[in-house]
């Protein structure tokens, strides 16, 4: 398909839409005339109340994780030339659950605590599969081949870690820890939403500033050399600065997996190859999928409210299998 410039109307206005709807839509529904009154001040003051106060920075906050699930998804399979490649698989969402579940098993579970822990633990876990790549690379070099699979070594000892922190834990922290593992936006705060914008506004302007040297690792380390790229440090950084993005996802909202591995993939259905351009139609797709996603956890199974993180791995996991095939 080629992507045509009026696509970028019909990616916002989807988003907008469907935000409309994830404000309008819940335990108590409000009329679509209350919502633009009560965004006015006007009106109802309870429906001002949920919307302004639950509503909205509720729904900002998912869009603005699905926003930088889908950049950092994009960037990392084109760096990596991997079409499984996405945050989830790689290691960083568990090094963000490690930090947050250890800070949730000493007692702490505020917010700021809880932020500054996952973020930390994302960072550790990037520069532990980093230092993983080396090794399977037998040299000081980092092998772009080998980071998906150091990624999982990763993933499965951040696991083990989260089972030994919790192991002692009193029960109101382990079904904390584990609701937060999870994922959900049940908890935004217009704080939480201020810091994960400028998150996604630095991490995500630097993808959109290096999208080129994107272009070029997406061709291969060998015609990247012919173009006088060092394919190595280009691809560090891009997977740096892809993985930092991502952790700021999970710090704010918990685990939410396969956005970053769905959404690229449909915005390459819609034409879009270069990825200054995919980066950001990802990020548009991946907003749109996680509020509609954060609507279906809120109102599938009313008045009890799924995890965020279960509904997109619905989606997600057969999407996964389908391309493991196509790529084997």
């Amino acid at each position: 398909m080629r992507f045509r410039g009026w696509y970028w109307l019909l990616l916002i206005a989807s988003l907008l839409i469907v935000a409309t709807i994830g404000i309008a839509y819940g335990a108590a529904s409000v009329s679509l005339g209350g919502v633009f009154a009560a965004l006015h001040g006007s009106g109802d003051p309870t429906s001002i109340a949920i919307v302004r106060d639950l509503r909205l920075p509720r729904v900002v906050l998912g869009a603005l994780v699905g926003a930088g699930l889908g950049a950092s998804g994009a960037a990392l399979q084109g760096s990596l030339r991997n079409p499984l490649a996405e945050p989830y698989l790689l290691g960083v969402s568990g090094g963000a659950a490690v930090g947050a579940v250890i800070v949730f098993a000493l007692g702490f579970s505020s917010d700021g605590a809880v932020t500054v822990a996952a973020f930390v633990g994302s960072v550790a876990a990037v520069i532990l599969a980093l230092a993983v790549s080396r090794v399977g690379a037998r040299g000081s070099r980092v092998d772009l081949r080998t980071l998906l699979v150091a990624g999982v070594i990763v993933g499965a000892f951040a696991n083990a870690t989260i089972m030994v922190a919790l192991a002692s834990a009193e029960p109101n922290t382990v079904r904390g820890a584990l609701f937060w593992m999870m994922g959900s936006a049940a908890d935004a705060t217009w704080p939480r939403v201020i810091w994960l914008a400028l998150s996604i506004a630095i991490a995500g302007g630097a993808l959109i500033y290096w999208a080129r040297e994107i272009d070029v690792l997406a061709l291969g380390e060998e015609t990247a050399a012919s173009l006088g790229i060092d394919a190595e440090r280009s691809g560090r950084r891009i997977f740096l600065i892809a993985a930092l993005l991502a952790a700021a996802t999970v710090a704010a909202a918990g685990l939410i997996g396969f956005v970053g591995l769905v959404v690229p993939h449909m915005a390459r259905r819609l034409g879009l190859r270069a990825h200054r351009q995919l980066v950001l139609g990802a990020a548009l797709i991946g907003a749109t999928l996680v509020i509609a996603a954060d609507l279906a956890a809120r109102t599938v199974a009313a008045p009890t409210e799924l995890p965020l993180g279960a509904i997109t791995a619905l989606l997600g996991v057969p999407f996964f299998l389908v391309q493991l095939r196509r790529a084997t």
